[in-house]
């Protein structure tokens, strides 16, 4: 992991060049927060080394870097307000922090910061960097919406789930990747692979965040676990314990998804047991191995330097493995 490391600290170098200690206060000091509030760099990180996969310095995409994390930050603090989330990274979410409205406007702000760090670029550059990310923009906000029509919906397929999951997490992953290989100047097949390499991707990733929910490690995880049996989302878990489930273990979930409740750690042990016993969390599993491995198939095509290609790997690598 020590190459990550080295774009990690890069990232984070950079990050904490910015200042955010601006007036008026209550709007930028929960925008400083947010941002320094910790996290892997996931997106960022991989901007960084798409950029240097393709032949040119991890300096070039410095800009691009930080408008990938700043945007990703302002959809958790969106999200944190929409799920009413108590914790984000261990921490008090900026809504808790803070309060509702000194969210949504911070929030706000830090959408029109990413794009600012955009305008610098060649005017080709940003041309295409901008289309990249304004629709990634929308379809995160479609995701989004997918989302919250879920939790009041009976039925949700497994492939409207992941689309959802593809809109809401994994185009982001993609277009950090993309926009890496749109600075190094790659040819534009390239491009395209390596977004779908990061799509695929980011599915997993998505897929490994819901299992980690349900079954992860509080201490490590950073998040409440079982939050979205709290909220009754319809994450994957969920359905294939209805697909796999017998009449007794559906009505069960069936119940339990049906009371609304914010504090009942009873809900949550027990639909852990549904998920188990139904076969679900082995293939939740099966799926984020499968999603990983097309992934992979994906990068393998692309011609790029083999070292750069083992870095890619070493992180899809990480991403599967990574502790619960």
């Amino acid at each position: 992991m020590k190459s990550l490391a080295n774009y990690q600290e890069a990232f984070l170098a950079y990050l904490n060049q910015q200042d955010y200690t601006l007036e008026p206060n209550g709007l930028y000091a929960p925008i400083d927060y947010i941002l320094k509030l910790g996290g892997k760099r996931l997106r960022p990180i991989l901007v960084l080394l798409a950029v240097e996969s393709f032949g040119a310095k991890k300096e070039k995409a410095l800009p691009a870097s930080l408008a990938v994390e700043i945007f990703h930050n302002f959809s958790l603090v969106h999200d944190d307000i929409m799920d009413e989330a108590p914790l984000r990274r261990g921490k008090p979410t900026v809504h808790k922090k803070w309060d509702t409205n000194t969210g949504i406007l911070s929030g706000d702000a830090m959408l029109i910061m990413a794009y600012q760090q955009l305008h610098d670029y060649p005017s080709s550059q940003a041309k295409q960097l901008h289309q990249l990310f304004s629709k990634t923009a929308i379809q995160i906000c479609e995701g989004q919406q997918y989302d919250v029509e879920f939790e009041t919906r009976n039925l949700v397929s497994e492939t409207e789930y992941l689309q959802m999951i593809e809109y809401k997490t994994a185009v982001l992953v993609a277009c950090a990747l993309q926009m890496g290989a749109i600075i190094a100047e790659a040819a534009e097949e390239s491009q395209h692979k390596i977004y779908e390499f990061g799509k695929l991707l980011g599915i997993a990733f998505q897929l490994q965040d819901d299992f980690l929910d349900a079954f992860g490690n509080p201490a490590t995880f950073g998040k409440q676990i079982g939050g979205d049996i709290l909220e009754n989302k319809k994450t994957f878990l969920y359905i294939k314990a209805k697909e796999l489930g017998n009449e007794k273990q559906k009505d069960e979930l069936n119940r339990f998804f049906s009371v609304e409740t914010h504090k009942n750690e009873d809900k949550i042990q027990q639909v852990k047991d549904v998920f188990e016993a139904t076969g679900a969390k082995k293939s939740i599993q099966k799926a984020i191995e499968a999603y990983t491995h097309q992934a992979i198939k994906v990068l393998n095509s692309i011609e790029m330097e083999e070292q750069a290609k083992n870095h890619l790997l070493e992180f899809s690598d990480w991403l599967m493995t990574r502790k619960v």
